[in-house]
């Protein structure tokens, strides 16, 4: 099949143009690179020996999708990682988050359909389920728009909704729903990795950075959880098991809705993250532990069985693979893409 990857040179969209191209799929990136690097699709014939052409565009601006329809097209299905995804800093800028997050679901929809596409897979989050009383969340967990508590969550139950409606009308258009689980790791090779720009709001690239010298200590946002060593827990999961969701789920796509968990199950608190990158490194890392943030929730983790049973997948990396490879990374890359 033939897929357009819109925030395809992102983190989790170049893994998964990966995962695609090595399954026997055509790829086509179309990013505007305010928060990755255009190296990225070269790093990707690097790995692949295949090419993956980068449309530099906005998802969210209609000229840009038809321009990557028109110059690459036609395309059997659409990947939508284009948004914005930091939860503290979308308690910050709500404006920009509901804006990014739903006019890039818009007009990828409405230029996907106006040019026949037969699949749109959507990259939800697990932070769109409300009720913490409802862990391991399942798919038909409680998720509630007044009860969540970031515009990062809300924007993307927001989408849900948009595409929900948009596939009853549209009955033979398969839409999946795909709900992320805190995404780590980087590819083996080393040649691909998360390389957000300044200073990163997700906690793996922060502590690669420690690990590197390029920032001064860890900051462990609450120690006071109720979890069992006071710090959040959260379901970690490999950025190639994510990728490899990603092809199961175009593979087994079929006209109707359908969503889906795509986590580990089995919850790692934020102390046990750094001790597992502690022994990657071989030293002990500087932290800093620190009031809570605005947003964060105590525990977050899945039942993620339906998409093992309905796609045949499954994580199989462990929390150790994902700090070894983010380690190997950061040392190939210390300055990210742009050294």
């Amino acid at each position: 099949m033939r897929v357009l990857l819109a925030g395809g040179a992102g983190y989790v969209g170049t893994h998964t143009a990966i995962a695609l191209l090595e399954a026997g799929h055509d790829v086509v990136l179309l990013d505007d690179l305010t928060n990755t690097s255009g190296i990225v699709s070269e790093r990707i014939h690097q790995i692949t020996g295949k090419r993956a052409p980068l449309v530099a565009g906005n998802a969210a601006h209609v000229d840009d999708v038809e321009r990557a329809f028109d110059d690459f097209g036609p395309f059997d299905s659409i990947m939508h990682f284009a948004a914005k995804k930091a939860v503290g800093e979308s308690v910050q800028q709500p404006l920009a988050y509901y804006r990014n997050n739903l006019d890039t679901t818009y007009t990828l929809v409405k230029v996907g359909l106006q040019r026949g596409i037969s699949s749109f897979i959507f990259s939800s989050t697990g932070t769109v389920y409300s009720d913490p009383a409802d862990l391991p969340f399942t798919e038909e967990a409680s998720r509630n728009l007044v009860e969540l508590s970031n515009p990062y969550s809300k924007s993307k139950l927001m989408n849900e909704v948009v595409l929900t409606d948009v596939q009853r009308v549209h009955p033979e258009l398969n839409v999946t729903l795909l709900r992320y689980f805190n995404p780590v790791g980087a590819h083996p090779s080393g040649l691909v990795g998360e390389d957000p720009k300044g200073i990163p709001n997700n906690l793996m690239p922060f502590v690669a950075r420690v690990a590197v010298g390029a920032l001064p200590a860890i900051n462990v946002f609450g120690t006071d959880y109720d979890t069992p060593d006071g710090t959040g827990l959260r379901d970690y999961i490999h950025v190639v098991d994510l990728a490899e969701g990603h092809v199961a789920a175009l593979e087994k796509a079929r006209p109707g809705l359908a969503a889906y968990n795509l986590g580990t199950g089995k919850p790692v608190s934020v102390l046990e993250l750094i001790s597992s990158f502690e022994r990657a490194v071989g030293r002990e890392l500087p932290k800093v532990m620190a009031p809570r943030r605005d947003g964060d929730l105590a525990a977050t983790y899945c039942d993620p069985s339906k998409a093992e049973r309905e796609l045949g997948w499954k994580a199989e990396r462990s929390i150790d693979d994902m700090t070894r490879d983010v380690w190997n990374w950061q040392q190939r890359n210390p300055s990210g893409y742009e050294a």
